[in-house]
């Protein structure tokens, strides 16, 4: 089944690093295909805040002259949020620790991203 091999390839990104606190896939609309999240999170809520950030940072980066957009990071005193198109109809968004090491973390994204994209 489709959703479980998602949440395989999360599961290993989550287990990938230590500063990973959650991962998910959200479809361009914002709805969650799979996820690996802390109860605390509202699936919904990051679905629906991730599509309008990568969408916000798509035209932005047409707008600006800055080519096709690889990745949105938000940097806040608690931790890094990374999201990256995952193929063309999802978003795969991580969630990390504000000490991550995030080339580690950019390294490990793009290669989850990339089996998203053939499983999608």
């Amino acid at each position: 089944m489709r959703s479980d091999m998602l949440i395989s390839v999360l599961s290993e990104l989550n287990g990938a690093s230590a500063d990973i606190e959650a991962t998910g896939v959200i479809s361009t609309d914002g709805l969650m295909m799979a996820s690996v999240l802390p109860a605390s999170l509202d699936e919904d809520r990051v679905g629906a805040m991730s599509a309008a950030m990568l969408s916000l940072g798509d035209r932005t980066a047409q707008e600006l002259a800055r080519g096709e957009l690889e990745q949105v990071l938000i940097k806040g005193d608690l931790g890094y949020v990374l999201m990256t198109y995952a193929g063309k109809e999802a978003v795969l968004t991580v969630l990390a620790k504000p000490n991550a090491k995030l080339g580690l973390i950019f390294l490990d994204v793009k290669r989850a991203a990339s089996s998203i994209a053939e499983l999608i």
